[in-house]
């Protein structure tokens, strides 16, 4: 059977992907900080193996990633790497400890769970490592400036270790969605004009199903959404001046 590891899996994108492919057939391990919502999931889901855990901890990490391997027999399918925070506003106006936790969780979290996870993807037939990335690791988006920098460095090694592990059998690719209906975006106190302006149509279960066809059919960059998946091919042409004058139209108070 086919197993997938989600971090961030209490909510949002994580929770609705670990329903998809639970509901598929696959086995689930589950991983957030947010203990209670996690045990309430994987009894949903029948029991699916889970663990409370901060990926950006090293030493829990090793330990989670080997207690479900062993639960696996030593393999890892698929590590969707998708724990991840947001903090919307003014750089000024956000503390350094906010900036600095974006980034410890979104990149050195990520960083941390695919170190770990290295000897069971390279134990595994058609292994992959799926990163949560996002429309702002394209053009760096005002009022998203920590959050848009991690998803640049998110982006960054994803096309490194996409290379880089092909020697090992392993793919390693990024799904690049604008802005999805979670938790994560609804508890904002800001919402900044580039909010108001593309505004929110996509759903958690939207990035799941695209989760599910980066699974059959990986790639590096998976854009995700009609509109963006449009401009992101655009993007491949476009001179970056007229994507920097796209993104100032749209953020424009």
């Amino acid at each position: 059977m086919n197993n997938i590891l989600i971090t961030g899996a209490a909510s949002g994108i994580g929770a609705a992907t670990a329903r998809l492919f639970h509901q598929r057939g696959w086995a689930v391990g589950l991983l957030d900080i947010n203990e209670p919502a996690l045990a309430a999931l994987a009894a949903e889901l029948g029991g699916a193996w889970y663990r409370p855990l901060d990926v950006s901890d090293p030493g829990a990490v090793a330990g989670v990633l080997a207690e479900f391997a062993r639960s696996q027999n030593g393999r890892l399918r698929l590590l969707f790497n998708c724990a991840g925070i947001l903090r919307v506003g003014n750089f000024e106006d956000i503390s350094l400890v906010e900036h600095a936790r974006i980034m410890q969780i979104n990149v050195l979290g990520l960083l941390t769970m695919t170190h770990a996870a290295f000897p069971y993807l390279k134990a595994t037939p058609g292994a992959q490592v799926i990163n949560m990335g996002s429309a702002s690791g394209v053009y760096g988006v005002p009022q998203f400036a920590s959050y848009s920098a991690s998803k640049f460095a998110v982006r960054g090694l994803t096309e490194a270790l996409e290379l880089e592990w092909q020697r090992h059998g392993i793919r390693v690719g990024d799904l690049m969605p604008p802005f999805v209906r979670t938790p994560m975006v609804s508890s904002q106190s800001v919402t900044p004009p580039v909010i108001d302006r593309l505004g929110v149509d996509l759903e958690a279960s939207d990035i799941a199903e695209a989760a599910w066809l980066q699974a059959h059919d990986a790639r590096v960059h998976r854009p995700v959404g009609q509109l963006f998946s449009w401009l992101y091919r655009l993007g491949q042409i476009m001179p970056n001046a007229v994507l920097r004058k796209l993104m100032e139209l749209v953020s424009r108070p």
